[in-house]
């Protein structure tokens, strides 16, 4: 992202501040932090702490000996150092200075917090607010990004699938396969869980030593990054001819993929996409098996804001990017999940990920 990206970001979370009458905003280590200054910091019993005032320009207090990893994107945020013999939080207070209300991000160490509380005075509440409406819709830098990561991830699928049998392999190994395939094609961190057999009706079965074999399900669900932004995808496939009971859960699964994406326009409330999909699912007899929400946003964090979710009565806005996952996992027999990354835009949603929904036997 361009030094102009990060200063117009942190122009609009002072206003953000402003607006709702918060004096600082204080993150750690977080993707909000990289959102808003480009700066990856190192989370540890050491505090990094990023101090935004509602006017005036951000300090962050660093560790000393990280302070030559801290690479500020915006050219905006002054470093103040602490050595190990040094209080940060007794620092780190002086560059709050008089506040009346501060926002915390959600993913600051409750221990640096405490100290904190010890030392200002002022009314605290949760940080993740100020950003999220910021965060949730995407910017066409942010979108490229995100669609390149879907389009190598689809290439590093179709390479996998063409590369030969899995059968005899643990899913441990199949899962390096792709994930090996995957940072060939030029996909950064890739990362992912896989399910096989009876494994695959754990949504988040990690993979582990168990031998793939003829006649088993299989979940692969993965993803990588391009300039910090994940693609997440998951592909369902068969070792051998599946049965007639698994082509049905696999086509019902489809269908409420397709009822999700159908939905998806500016305006909609979020939780209609999940409704969508879980309708058709207890319409077809498998509501019990569908035990998690449809989707969830992406984008710097592989699950973020917006949540598709009953209850969620947010409308639906250009620039968010979610997935869009429906499952159906019987236990101890086997699960199915066909997700792809979808962009609301003006007149509807787009896929992010167009690698085919065919079901793919395996060898």
């Amino acid at each position: 992202m361009s030094q102009q990206t990060y200063t117009r970001r942190l122009e609009a979370a002072q206003a953000v501040l402003k607006e709702r009458g918060i004096d600082r905003l204080l993150l750690g280590p977080s993707a909000d932090l990289t959102y808003l200054t480009g700066i990856h910091a190192h989370v540890s019993e050491r505090m990094n702490l990023l101090v935004l005032p509602a006017e005036g320009d951000p300090a962050m207090v660093v560790p000393g000996l990280e302070a030559p990893l801290i690479h500020d994107g915006s050219g905006l945020v002054s470093l103040h150092t602490w050595s190990d013999a040094d209080n940060p939080a007794q620092l780190a207070a002086g560059l709050i200075g008089d506040a009346a209300t501060i926002a915390v991000g959600n993913k600051t160490w409750a221990a640096f917090l405490l100290r904190l509380q010890g030392l200002v005075k002022a009314s605290w509440q949760e940080g993740d607010a100020v950003l999220r409406d910021l965060r949730m819709c995407k910017d066409a830098e942010e979108i490229a990004a995100l669609d390149e990561a879907g389009r190598l991830t689809d290439e590093a699928w179709m390479l996998f699938v063409k590369s030969g049998a899995i059968s005899g392999m643990t899913e441990i190994q199949a899962l390096k396969k792709l994930l090996a395939i995957s940072e060939e094609v030029g996909l950064t961190t890739p990362n992912g869980i896989i399910g096989s057999g009876p494994n695959s009706a754990s949504p988040h079965h990690g993979g582990n030593d168990r031998v793939i074999s003829d006649g088993d399900a299989m979940v692969f669900d993965w993803g990588g990054t391009i300039d910090g932004y994940y693609s997440d995808v998951t592909r369902s496939a068969h070792v051998g001819m599946p049965g007639e009971e698994y082509r049905k859960v696999y086509d019902i699964v489809n269908d409420a993929n397709q009822a999700t994406f159908d939905v998806v326009k500016p305006g909609v409330e979020l939780q209609e996409l999940d409704r969508a999909a879980r309708g058709l699912i207890t319409e077809a007899g498998y509501g019990e098996y569908f035990v998690h929400r449809v989707g969830h946003g992406l984008g710097l964090e592989i699950h973020e804001e917006p949540y598709l979710v009953e209850g969620n009565t947010m409308p639906m806005q250009v620039g968010m990017v979610f997935s869009d996952e429906p499952g159906i996992y019987i236990p101890d027999r086997f699960g199915v999940r066909i997700e792809d990354a979808v962009v609301c835009e003006e007149h509807g949603a787009r896929r992010m990920n167009t690698s085919t929904h065919e079901l793919f036997i395996l060898e």
